[in-house]
């Protein structure tokens, strides 16, 4: 695991220098958002800059598309607890162009899976106790139609605050622009 020992080499480094002063800030964001992006690596820095969001300043939740599969998951969940419990008062999910949830279809993946040595008749259980695998594991068509969707379950959750506007934008990973799709009006 050459990555793994990187990383800790470069951890103590980083701990002994107290480089982590430069990254001190309460658990409570400064700006009151909490943004729910997809996971691709070109955002990581460029999201956050192309909206002038600092350390400490939003909750930052990311996944496969910035995409809300279930009302009752984790990705809701985490929503919610930034509400309730770390003060945030505003929602964005951000899709962004170029995303490698467009298009995504199970086959692939569960052939993929295949070759990597996992057996395709564990499937079939979870199939049975209904769960849709090949659902699961596809993407969307449309960007924009997936965060309209993804905003659709913030703002119609039953446990969302009608007064917590939730937008939904999506990116340029070329070049930072951002897109407005949905603007929440926080009923």
């Amino acid at each position: 695991m050459p990555n793994l020992d990187n990383i800790l080499e470069y951890n103590k480094h980083f701990v002994e220098t107290k480089e982590y002063e430069n990254y001190q800030t309460t658990k409570f964001p400064n700006k009151k958002l909490v943004i729910l992006t997809c996971m691709d690596a070109r955002l990581a820095e460029l999201l956050p800059r192309a909206m002038n969001v600092g350390q400490g300043d939003a909750k930052i939740i990311r996944n496969a598309g910035a995409v809300i599969s279930h009302p009752f998951g984790s990705i809701m969940r985490s929503i919610l607890l930034a509400v309730y419990e770390l003060q945030a008062e505003e929602v964005l999910i951000i899709g962004h162009h170029g995303c490698g949830m467009a298009g995504l279809e199970s086959k692939s993946i569960l052939k993929k899976a295949e070759q990597r040595g996992v057996d395709m008749k564990t499937i079939e259980p979870l199939e049975y106790a209904g769960v849709d695998v090949k659902q699961f594991l596809t993407g969307f068509a449309n960007v924009e139609e997936s965060v309209h969707h993804s905003v659709g379950i913030v703002e119609n959750h039953p446990l969302m605050p009608k007064e917590v506007p939730v937008h939904g934008l999506v990116i340029h990973p070329e070049t930072g622009q951002l897109e407005l799709i949905k603007r929440g009006d926080g009923r």
